[in-house]
Order: C-alpha cells, then structure tokens, then sequence
C-alpha cells in the first residue's frame, strides 16, 4: 500500500505534536488541568499500545461512555490509531434507547466511567456482544481493566498507527433520535478527513488558534486542526442553561478565537452580554449548529464581538456535515428579514465539495439516482447531498439506508437528509423545517419554519411551533406558542388576537386558527434547541378547544 492511500483521522495530531509539541492540545477549566500536543498523541500512544495488549486493536468496535476530560480525548485518538472503531451515543437518549443502540452497534469492547460500567451491569447494556472491557476513573470493582493498569502494560516507544485507508470504517456516531429512533451513521476515515479539511477551508482555521467549543465532539476537531481545545466549565447536557460568566471569562483569559456554541448557548450568553455590557475581544469566529438561528439572537450576540468578527451558521446533520454555511452578516443585512416574512431560513450556499439538489417529497425509497430528480429553483422539496463527509449507511440498519440513501450510477451514494427546503435563483439553500413535520391538510401542505418564522417576529414571542393534529391529509395545523416572559389569560388572549392578525397578511399562514401557549418546549438534550414537535402534537391533540 503506498503511503497517499493510508488515511488515519489521527495523523494530524501526530503531525501537530511534531510542529508544535508544547502548546496546549486541551485545557479543562473544571478539572484544571492540561496536555499538550506532545502529551496528547504520547498518552494516547501508551493507551493504544495498551488497548491492543488486551485485543481492542484494528476493527474492534468500541463503545465509548466517558464524559468530556482529557482521557476521552486521550481515548478517542488511541482508538483512532488502532484501528480500532468507537461508537458514540449522546448519554442525554435514555437508558432504554441507550441498551438499543449498544444492541444495535455490537459493541466487542466497552469503555467508560464507573458509572457507566454500572448502568451496563445493572440494564444489560451489550450483554451478547462485549467480551472487553475498560474503567476510566475507577478501579476494577465492576469488571475489566482500569485505564491506569492499561498504562502500564504500555511500551514507551511512539505506537505505530494503523494504516487504515480512506473507506476503512473510524467510528459510528448515533444521531440524536430528536425525529424517531437513533439511527448510528458509519463514519470512514475518509468522512472524518474530508470534514477537517472542509472546516479548515471554510472558517480558515489556523494552529495556534485557541477554541472555545461547548460540544464535546465538536471539541475533537480542535486538536485534529491545530487548535487548543479549551473546554469550559458547563452541563454539556443542558447548553441553554449554561452560567454566560464560565463562557465570557476563560474566552477573555485565555485568548479564544474561536467558539462553538448552539443557538440556545448563544442566547443566553448574548441576553447576559447585552445586559452586563459583557464583550469576547478576541473572538474572530463563532460557529452555531443544531438549529436554525434566529436573527435576532444572532445580532446581539454579534454585538459582543469585534467588529472584523462574523457568526457561521452551517447546516448540516450527523449524516453529512458540514453541508452549507452563512454569515451573520448577510443574514442581518436581507435574509433574517425574509425569514420573518415567511420564506424559511437561509442556510447559504453549498461548500464546495458537495453536491447539493432538491427533489420532490416522497416517502418512500428511491432506488436509483437520475438527475430527473431535481426540482427548478423556488420549488420546495427534500434536499438530498453527495460528497465525501456524506455518510453511506447506516449501522445494521438496512431499511433506514434503503430509505435515506439513493444509489448513483457511478458508486456514489446521495443521502437525503429528511429535511425540506429550496433553492434561490442566487443559488442559496432555503430551509423549510424537517419532511415529517410538515403539515397536510385537506387544502395545502404546509412547512414549519416559513409559518413559524412569521409569528416568531411577535415581541411577546419567544418561538412557535406548528404541529399537526389528526390524520395526515387532513389534519388541523396548531400553533403552539413559548412566550418570552409568563402572562395571564386576558394577555394571552391579547398575543392571541394579535397573532391571528399577523398571520391573516400571509397565504400560508392564514389558515392557522387554532392558537395554543405552552409554558416550556421539549428539547433536545444535545443543543437544548431543536423542538420536540411530536410531543407537542400529542400535547396540542388534549388542548385545543
């Protein structure tokens, strides 16, 4: 095998330990402690050498349960070096989607924290497939081989890595289950490369840089980019109820250029900002994902920034990331105002290694890719991607794949990504909201973020939710409504009656009669933003009058 055809997702950090041995790879504020490049690719080459002397080596799959510390970064690139394939679930799922997934992945070996060693005892987690097993932090009180006796049996020489070519499977990361049951996305080492080198490309990311990421496996790219990862004191779990002063400081103290946050983070951090006079002064760049974001929680979260600095709001999924990206700056200045006024929500253009058209709505598989498929621009339909960070399958679930991915002539493979939207006569993307929320009445069809961005722009109005209630093609659209702040019923009905009006200057929002407030969306456990609409359905179904 020649050297170019070798791809390991770990290569770049052993490149950077070369580079730049003693700047820091990670800073963990809550733990206050640090690696640097050097450490990094060392600690996890003693515990790749260690891994394998207990047979987790290439083609290992791995199931990985360890909250964010320097010993899942540690962990994370060992396995990469391997060979090995670790599976990643968000732990927010629950304990019986979680026991789901391991059954689904299959996992050879386990590795995790004692809490989760117990947890897989008592729940049966992995019963029929773990035959390894390894404790972070912790003894040997729950079966296997605590990760300090696994540094042990390490040899101090540099550890080989494996060298696994660009199809060559690197790990399954399962989605979030946020639109039906996680599904786990294979991840090759080509998928992983290509998302680097996307990102490097897009916000011009540069070693040296320092990162300020508040999602624990979007922190991985940092090291893999050059960057120090500097990982703040926070509930991953719970970013919309984050403590904005553990953001603001260390992004001042230690320089951060960077930041990941989702949208949920970004307004809670901008609200306290804008109200302490609070500024990052050194940030040039902040990425948010998970959800669309609004344009009014992008500009004042914009007015904590430089004046040079931009917020980037890239679309994408588990599944094919990143796919597009915008600026706050285009954004603020004519979409965020479209958006208001019905149109769906800008997302940008595709990056330049994808393939990005959208086809018509169906449900159903399509077993063959034509380029008949594709709409004219301003037609709404499913958006569907080709490119090399697009995943192929899915792990052992081959009627998920059938239904998500289509087959090209050529071997490529184009995955539909479940969402709805169009294309502008610029070339722009224009997102509608996911295909299974869409609302299907006896007259129309309609789409969730163009309806809910005009009620969205109400000032009592903090976000809406459109939902369907009844049977599809012919069920009654419901807007449920969060409002900023808790009002009385002879308010409500004032917002009510004020929200009706609103709606009535729209064609397609002036058909939505049925009005409903509730206190708090259901939310994803992983960005604490994507709405839970089926629930809301359910909800909406026992509360209209």
């Amino acid at each position: 095998m020649a050297a170019t055809d070798i791809v390991n997702i770990s290569r770049p950090l052993t490149e950077m330990a070369r580079l730049q041995p003693d700047t820091p790879a990670i800073i963990f504020l809550q733990e206050k402690r640090s690696l640097t490049f050097q450490e990094l690719d060392r600690e996890s080459d003693r515990i790749a050498d260690g891994l394998g002397r207990i047979g987790i080596d290439r083609g290992t799959r791995v199931a990985l349960l360890i909250p964010p510390s320097p010993e899942l970064f540690a962990i994370t690139f060992a396995l990469f070096k391997a060979g090995s394939v670790p599976v990643f679930i968000d732990p927010g799922i629950g304990a019986r989607n979680m026991k789901g997934c391991l059954a689904e992945a299959e996992p050879e070996a386990f590795i995790g924290i004692p809490k989760a060693h117990a947890a897989r005892r008592l729940l049966g987690w992995g019963r029929a497939s773990i035959r390894s097993t390894v404790v972070v932090g912790g003894g040997s009180f729950w079966g296997g081989v605590p990760l300090d006796e696994l540094r042990r049996f390490a040899i101090p020489s540099p550890f080989v890595a494996a060298d696994t070519c660009r199809d060559d499977v690197a790990a399954i990361l399962f989605t979030s289950g946020s639109t039906g049951a996680p599904k786990g996305a294979v991840y090759t080492h080509g998928t992983f490369a290509a998302q680097v080198e996307t990102l490097r490309e897009m916000y011009d990311f540069r070693p040296g840089e320092v990162d300020l990421p508040t999602f624990p496996l979007f922190a991985l790219f940092a090291p893999a980019l050059g960057m120090t990862a500097l990982i703040p004191q926070m509930d991953f779990t719970r970013p919309g109820s984050v403590d904005p002063r553990k953001i603001l400081g260390p992004a001042t103290e230690y320089s951060a250029t960077t930041m990941f946050g989702s949208p949920a983070l970004l307004n809670r951090v901008g609200r306290f900002g804008e109200s302490h006079g609070s500024r990052f002064p050194h940030i040039k760049r902040v990425i948010s994902a998970g959800a669309p974001v609004p344009a009014a929680v992008l500009k004042r979260f914009a007015a904590l920034l430089p004046d040079d600095a931009e917020i980037f709001t890239p679309y994408g999924a588990t599944e094919a990331l990143p796919v597009c990206s915008i600026g706050s700056r285009e954004v603020l200045a004519e979409t965020g105002a479209m958006a208001g006024k019905g149109h769906g929500v800008c997302v940008g253009r595709p990056v330049a290694s994808i393939s990005l058209a959208i086809i018509a709505i169906s449900d159903a598989p399509i077993a063959a890719w034509s380029d008949t498929l594709a709409l004219l621009p301003l037609e709404v339909g499913e958006i569907a991607v080709r490119g090399p960070q697009v995943s192929r399958a899915y792990l052992n679930r081959p009627d998920a794949t059938r239904l998500a991915k289509i087959p090209d002539s050529d071997g490529g493979v184009w995955h539909r990504m479940g969402d709805v939207g169009y294309r502008d006569n610029s070339g722009r993307i224009w997102f509608c909201g996911r295909k299974s929320h869409r609302v299907t009445t006896p007259g129309e069809t309609l789409f969730t973020i163009p309806v809910e961005g005009v009620f969205n722009t109400h000032p009592a109005v903090f976000r809406t939710a459109l939902v369907g209630v009844g049977i599809p093609g012919s069920q009654q659209p419901v807007l449920c409504v969060e409002l900023e702040k808790k009002a009385g019923k002879p308010e409500q009905e004032q917002i009510r009656t004020e929200l009706l009006e609103l709606g009535s200057h729209y064609p397609h929002t002036r058909n939505i009669r049925t009005i409903l407030f509730h206190p708090a969306f259901p939310v994803d456990i992983r960005h604490n933003a994507k709405i839970f609409r089926e629930k809301l359905a359910v909800w909406a179904k026992g509360e209209r009058p």
